[in-house]
C-alpha cells in the first residue's frame, strides 16, 4: 500500500491485520508491532475467543497479555454459538477504543470468516430465535442427520443439493435460517451490511511458513499443549455436557480428547488425531484464504516486519 488510503491517518493504516494459518507466529509478530507501534492486539480468531479454552487454543499467556492490551480473548462462554456477526459487534469495541486512545489495533488470528466479515460486511442474516434452534438440533439428535437433509430438501432444495448429506452443522444451519425467517439462507447471503473496515484502508498480512516446518511445528505444540494441562481443560468442558455442535466443542483436538477420557482412544492416540486435524485445518487456510481474500499480501514470517514497515 503505498501513500495514504481512506481511513488512513499521520500516514499509517488504520489497522493492521494479521492472518495466518495456526502455528505460523502471528502472536509473537503481533506482540512485537503493539510494543513497537502502541498497539492494541484484537482477537480475530474463533476459538480463542471462548475462556474455556485457554491451553488448547494457544491464547497469549497471561504474561503475554499484561504487556500490551489484549482484547476479546477469553470473553464468551463455551456454551454459546458465536457468529461472525457477534464478532464484529464484538470488535466494534474495542476498535473505537483503540481510535479513541490513538492507538494502533492490530486484528490478529486465523478465522478468514472474521476477517473477511471485518473487511467485507456480513450477509443481513437475522438471529435465529433460540426455540427455533433448540428444536432444530434435537431433531437432529433424535432423528439424525438424513432426516434433517431431507426436510431441508423440503424448504431450500438449492441449500439441500449444495451440502453434503452428513454435513451436521451446516444442515443444521440452513434450515434454522429457512424455519426462522421463511427465506433461504442463499437469499440472505446476497444482502450485506457495511464493512467495519474497508479493506483499502488497512494493512493486510497472511504469513506463510513452509508446509512441512509448519506441519512440525503443530506436532510439536500439540505434545506441548498435552504437557501444560489440556486434558484437564477439556475435562472440565466434557463436565459441562454441552451440545456437540456447539464451535467450542469441535476446537482442534477437544473432540478426540473427550473420546479418549471416554475410553474410546489411548491418550497417544487422540493427540495423532488432534495435531492431524489441526494440520488439514491449516491446509484449509492456506486455500480459504488465496480464494477468498486476495488483497492479503502473503509473506514468510520471517519477512513480515519488514513487509508491515514497507506498506505504511
Amino acid at each position: 500500500m503505498e501513500g495514504r488510503h481512506p481511513g488512513q491517518t499521520g500516514g499509517r493504516p488504520a489497522a493492521v491485520l494479521i492472518a495466518g494459518p495456526t502455528a505460523s507466529g502471528k502472536s509473537a509478530l503481533a506482540l512485537r508491532l503493539a510494543q513497537a507501534r502502541n498497539g492494541i492486539i484484537i482477537n480475530t480468531d474463533s476459538m480463542q475467543i471462548y475462556r474455556d479454552l485457554r491451553i488448547i487454543t494457544a491464547r497469549p499467556t497471561p504474561d503475554e497479555e499484561e504487556v500490551v492490551p489484549h482484547r476479546l480473548y477469553g470473553t464468551v462462554d463455551a456454551s454459546v454459538n458465536f457468529s461472525a456477526g457477534a464478532f464484529v459487534e464484538a470488535a466494534a469495541g474495542p476498535l473505537a477504543e483503540a481510535r479513541a486512545a490513538g492507538r494502533l489495533p492490530i486484528f490478529i488470528g486465523g478465522t478468514g470468516l472474521y476477517f473477511k466479515a471485518l473487511t467485507h460486511g456480513l450477509s443481513a442474516v437475522p438471529p435465529v430465535p433460540a426455540e427455533v434452534r433448540d428444536a432444530v438440533r434435537l431433531r437432529l439428535d433424535r432423528d439424525g442427520v438424513v432426516a434433517l437433509h431431507a426436510e431441508l430438501a423440503r424448504h431450500d432444495m438449492a441449500a439441500a443439493e449444495r451440502l453434503a448429506p452428513a454435513d451436521r452443522s451446516r444442515i443444521a444451519r440452513a434450515l434454522e435460517v429457512v424455519l426462522a425467517t421463511g427465506r433461504p439462507l442463499a437469499d440472505w447471503h446476497g444482502e450485506t451490511s457495511p464493512p467495519l473496515l474497508p479493506p483499502d484502508g488497512v494493512a493486510a498480512l497472511f504469513l506463510a511458513p513452509d508446509r512441512e516446518a509448519l506441519y512440525a511445528r503443530i506436532d510439536a505444540r500439540f505434545a506441548a499443549m498435552l504437557q501444560a494441562g489440556a486434558l484437564d481443560e477439556v475435562a472440565a468442558l466434557a463436565d459441562r455436557q454441552l451440545d456437540p455442535l456447539l464451535p467450542a466443542m469441535k476446537a482442534h483436538g477437544v473432540p478426540a480428547l473427550i473420546r479418549h477420557l471416554r475410553g474410546e482412544l489411548s491418550l497417544q492416540e487422540a493427540a495423532v488425531i488432534g495435531a492431524a486435524d489441526t494440520r488439514h485445518y491449516a491446509k484449509r487456510q492456506f486455500t480459504w484464504f488465496r480464494h477468498q481474500l486476495p488483497e492479503f499480501r502473503w509473506v514468510e514470517p520471517a519477512e513480515a516486519a519488514d513487509a508491515l514497515r514497507m506498506m505504511e
